[in-house]
């Protein structure tokens, strides 16, 4: 699932996961937690199954990979932030997931000096998933996200999580901590923007873990845009304005 983020980038690129498997949508999450929002299908392929409605929630699933994936369109009201988050946890133990994953980002500009370097990528597991997929992150040379100084040039005794512009990302993930549940965090440092290249980069991290889709032996993974990127910057300058 995307967290919403700066850049929306965990949702962009759970857009590219979702039209590349072709996966059916296999339900929705109704909540008062979310801005309600309605609109045709993101992932159409035809002008048939254009007209399918989608809503600010949905559930997504590919039976051969044992996948399930939850959209999120629209952000989470302010005031309902904690219910969302303990819906969310909810729903992950009673489904009973072997392990969750949250895509996420953070303000590029608001970086540590440790951060600046190497790639931008980072990630996060929490106690029950290190026990059983730290070796292997490890072994792929991914960064952990850096904990950095509470008070900066003051004292560094203390050090804190701090992920700015990543919405629930922190929250959520010190929840899956307490309550005991296998959860990694995927981010990336970005800027608002074109963040499409953002979005590329960070389904390719993933799948270099996952391995949801088999990568080539030359090149990367060929993801597939879905239709409703066509627009994503909206439809051009008027030529009448001329």
């Amino acid at each position: 699932m995307p967290a919403v983020s700066v850049g929306n980038v965990g949702q962009l690129a759970v857009d590219l996961l979702i039209s590349t498997l072709n996966m059916p949508r296999v339900g929705y999450f109704h909540t008062d937690c979310l801005i309600p929002m309605v609109g045709n299908n993101p992932y159409a392929t035809s002008t048939e199954d254009a007209a399918q409605l989608s809503t600010s929630a949905e559930v997504y699933s590919h039976s051969d990979l044992k996948l399930a994936v939850l959209q999120i369109r629209t952000p989470i009201i302010q005031t309902k932030v904690r219910s969302f988050r303990k819906l969310i946890v909810s729903w992950i133990k009673s489904s009973l997931f072997l392990r969750s994953v949250l895509l996420s980002s953070s303000h590029a500009y608001q970086r540590d000096d440790q951060q600046l370097h190497g790639t931008p990528l980072r990630f996060l597991l929490s106690p029950s998933l290190q026990k059983e997929e730290g070796q292997r992150v490890e072994e792929l040379g991914w960064r952990e996200m850096e904990r950095i100084s509470a008070f900066p040039e003051i004292s560094d005794s203390e050090q804190r999580l701090y992920i700015p512009g990543g919405g629930v990302t922190k929250a959520l993930y010190t929840d899956c901590c307490t309550e005991d549940i296998p959860m990694a965090v995927v981010l990336i440092f970005c800027s608002e923007g074109d963040n499409i290249p953002d979005a590329f980069a960070l389904i390719n991290h993933l799948n270099d873990w996952l391995h949801l889709l088999e990568k080539p032996t030359q090149g990367s993974v060929q993801w597939r845009v879905p239709s409703s990127w066509k627009l994503l910057f909206g439809s051009g300058i008027p030529p009448l304005l001329f």
